[in-house]
């Protein structure tokens, strides 16, 4: 038996985006009650729908807390008499008031079970005022391990900010903290900082306003809905600089803010952004928040995808902290950050999972932004390398989707395995089409959130085939399937699908007897081909699968 292995099972290193810790092989993960007030649309969520923020911070950093109050807007969907807060300890809640009645509120853990004195109608809409204070979690490895970062900049000046993707936004603020209700009409976020300081959040600056006391409130606002971990403040000292990028809507407004230090250094490196902006509007379609503008933001960590305020922290260098990913170099002609998290305010801020099982939505789409990107700079065969290079980085450790309903990821495979698995639909669409397929989904989920089955069920239609084994086998299973051939004679060859789910049917583009390349369509059955010439047979490199002769 000959054996030909078209997949790189490479290093697995700790410091790249997705690092996670393995179960035991056979162990399953156990999740708590609180998981499941985090991760559920409890009854005390659902009666009820955010329809804008209203945040107030001021820090200390001396102190290393926070304090403030979040006016939450809020649609009654039912009537209701109590709902659920999100508020993780050690953060506390000083008051609750709604139409000047104090509300009296009960905590659980990280939830507060918030009561009104009377029924709340169907189609009402409210306002709380929730004060709030106390020393957040700090950051321990932003942004894997996140929280409020307190740092100072290399000149020993205050620098702070904040990381909490999967951890939660009411890490820090009082919020109803589940990616599947966003603040329908934006957000408001008021930074009350030293006045030696400047202060940025998503959106646009809608005033600067000096208190007479030595501090300065700095108020941005966002028209677009916004995940909850996405409203973010940075303050440092910050200076900006402007550009307009003619895009596919018109001007859109490209504002940059870096410590004073690095203006001139990020006045060049952040030149790459009007590339990857042009780039991405071709593959994915306009950028999602012209209303908005869109800002990179110097942070005191690696990076984020924080919505229309893109958090950077590559130290102005090419690759991912100078390294590329891929192993191919394609990955050393650009800088990772820039490219990844810009990438996502297509997929992860227009278009966000409900429930953080489903993150393969917002990881494997931007992760194959890079490949875009490296095709739009490069051309088509070095996308190719730099997506068949980072299969070095997959583990199949566990499945790409997580368990629902307690605020729990999948496998860090959503990232890379889920581009190769974007990369072979590609190949089987074309690029023609499946440009447009991207175009169709961020339009027509367009400031939407949704699920894996409505992504799944508009690719499969958009592309007139049933690809849900695909899907179930890469995104549901840690198996990677084997291509089985063998030759009956000298003209006739057999092939199948093994290690896969059943019913598996992706098509490959496959070489025989050296004629040009194929598309055959293998399933778990036997099939047959006749042909004629030497005996080989070998699958195009674009697939991410493996094949084995046998005997």
């Amino acid at each position: 038996m000959r054996r030909v292995t078209l997949l790189a099972l490479g290093c697995y290193f700790l410091s790249l985006p997705f690092a996670s810790a393995q179960l035991p092989e056979g162990e399953k993960e156990k999740f708590t009650h609180a998981d499941t007030l985090r991760g559920t649309i409890t009854p005390e969520r659902a009666w009820w729908n955010v329809i804008y923020y209203d945040i107030h911070v001021t820090p200390s950093y001396e102190k290393k807390s926070i304090k403030g109050l979040n006016n939450i807007r809020l649609a009654a969907l039912k009537a209701g008499t109590k709902l659920q807060l999100d508020l993780q300890e050690p953060m506390n809640i000083v008051s609750i008031t709604w139409n000047n009645k104090t509300l009296k509120y009960k905590r659980e853990g990280n939830v507060f079970h918030v009561s009104f004195p009377k029924e709340i109608k169907k189609g009402s809409i409210e306002t709380l005022t929730v004060q709030f204070e106390g020393q957040p979690r700090a950051a321990v490895r932003p942004p894997w391990d996140g929280g409020w970062i307190w740092t100072k900049d290399k000149q020993g000046r205050p620098w702070m900010s904040v990381a909490c993707q999967g951890l939660g936004a009411s890490a820090w603020y009082p919020c109803k903290d589940h990616q599947s209700d966003e603040p329908d009409s934006g957000a408001s976020l008021h930074i009350t900082v030293p006045d030696t300081l400047v202060a940025i959040g998503n959106g646009r600056l809608k005033e600067k306003k000096d208190n007479g006391n030595g501090t300065t409130t700095y108020t941005w606002s966002v028209s677009n809905p916004i995940n909850n971990y996405d409203i973010i403040p940075y303050i440092g000292k910050y200076v900006s600089f402007h550009k307009d990028f003619q895009g596919e809507k018109g001007l859109l407004d490209c504002d940059y803010w870096v410590l004073d230090y690095n203006l001139d250094i990020a006045r060049e490196q952040f030149k790459q952004a009007d590339s990857m902006l042009r780039c991405f509007e071709y593959w994915m379609g306009p950028y999602p928040f012209y209303e908005d503008g869109y800002k990179l933001v110097e942070a005191p960590h690696l990076g984020m995808e924080h919505q229309s305020a893109v958090a950077y922290g590559n130290h102005y260098a090419n690759g991912y902290l100078g390294r590329d990913l891929s192993g191919t170099g394609w990955g050393m002609k650009w800088d990772f950050i820039i490219v990844h998290e810009s990438g996502h305010e297509w997929f992860g801020n227009n278009i966000t999972t409900n429930d953080l099982a489903d993150m393969w939505v917002h990881e494997g789409f931007t992760n194959y932004s890079e490949t875009l990107y490296t095709t739009c700079q490069d051309g088509v065969e070095a996308g190719n390398d730099y997506c068949i290079g980072t299969r070095k980085n997959i583990r199949n450790d566990k499945p790409i989707i997580g368990a629902y309903g307690v605020n729990n990821e999948g496998s860090g495979d959503m990232y890379y395995k889920g581009g190769n698995m974007l990369h072979m639909i590609r190949q089987i669409l074309g690029d023609s089409s499946f440009r447009g397929l991207l175009h169709g989904l961020t339009a027509t989920f367009y400031h939407k959130t949704v699920t894996t089955q409505q992504i799944e069920t508009y690719i499969s239609q958009y592309a007139q085939k049933d690809l849900s084994r695909i899907f179930d086998q890469y995104l549901r299973t840690t198996k990677i399937p084997t291509l089985e051939y063998k030759f009956n004679s000298s003209s006739m060859l057999s092939y199948r699908w093994t290690n896969c789910v059943g019913g598996f049917n992706m098509p490959v583009k496959a070489v025989v007897a050296g004629h040009p390349a194929e598309w055959i369509e293998p399933t778990p059955e036997w099939k047959t081909l006749n042909f004629e010439g030497e005996q080989s047979f070998s699958v195009d490199r674009n697939f991410y699968v493996t094949v084995r002769q046998l005997n």
